[in-house]
């Protein structure tokens, strides 16, 4: 039976210095892949890229941007992909503050809307063309089971998530004849440095205990535990192998049950 391999090829993981980003650049670098991470602090990047497995013929790398800037996104990989292709991106950006969608300013959808689908956005566009040429291609965008259910409390983050869920919808109708797959990995609450501040502003807002707070969100998890980094990498590592190149255009929820829709 076939592995589940990366050999041979070269994936962009963007936010790739902490949480579910960099669990899906040292899996995916465990897998054979040459891995490029994309995120805006070097120090951070150095640190994710000296943790990567590297075998004689792979080769690991950084480019520095920040999501906030879609510019120098769109610069930095407009330029990587001049002389190398890219084969796999993952879309990967720490969401937008908490809050009631009543009281969120217009800035802040802008900002977010930047920050999520047009940095996807410019990406897929530089990445597309060598992706054509060599019929072959995986963009994998890590969003949020808000694309099936609104959550409370992240009005501007279900806005955007859905806005991007529609935009990889579209983008993988357009694709798929090349031989390019558009899949969205839809985290539920996991265990990264997003969900603890998602705790406390929550605590504060309530006036209960972290704990309290916490308690109460593992209650709507049918598996009771919140998700690892790794568990969402897995996910994002079937959908770039050659095992999925019949997956497109879906919503993978890994939530442990947490959704209520179908």
């Amino acid at each position: 039976m076939q592995t589940l391999s990366l050999n041979q090829k070269t994936a962009l993981v963007c936010g790739a210095t902490q949480g579910i980003g960099s669990a899906t650049a040292i899996l995916l670098a465990h897998l054979g892949a040459n891995i490029v991470l994309i995120a805006r602090n070097e120090a951070k990047l150095k640190d994710t890229l000296s943790r990567l497995c590297k075998s004689a013929s792979q080769h690991h790398e950084y480019l520095v941007a920040d999501f906030t800037q879609p510019i120098e996104v769109q610069n930095a990989v407009q330029n990587y992909v001049q002389n190398k292709t890219i084969h796999i991106v993952v879309n990967n950006t720490g969401g937008p503050p908490a809050g009631e969608i009543e009281k969120a300013v217009p800035q802040a959808f802008r900002e977010a809307f930047e920050q999520h689908l047009i940095c996807n956005h410019v990406i897929a566009q530089a990445v597309l063309p060598k992706m054509k040429e060599i019929n072959f291609g995986r963009i994998i965008n890590i969003i949020s089971t808000s694309v099936k259910q609104p959550l409370k409390g992240l009005g501007v983050s279900n806005t955007i998530r859905a806005a991007v869920a529609n935009w990889a919808k579209t983008l993988s109708n357009e694709v798929a004849q090349y031989g390019i797959t558009v899949n969205n990995v839809l985290p539920g609450a996991t265990n990264t440095e997003r969900l603890q501040s998602l705790i406390q502003t929550k605590a504060q807002k309530i006036q209960q205990s972290e704990k309290q707070v916490m308690d109460s969100m593992l209650h709507e998890i049918p598996m009771r535990r919140f998700a690892k980094p790794e568990e969402i990498a897995y996910v994002v590592a079937f959908l770039a192998s050659e095992w999925a190149s019949y997956i497109t255009g879906i919503n993978i929820p890994v939530d442990g049950g947490r959704t209520g829709c179908l």
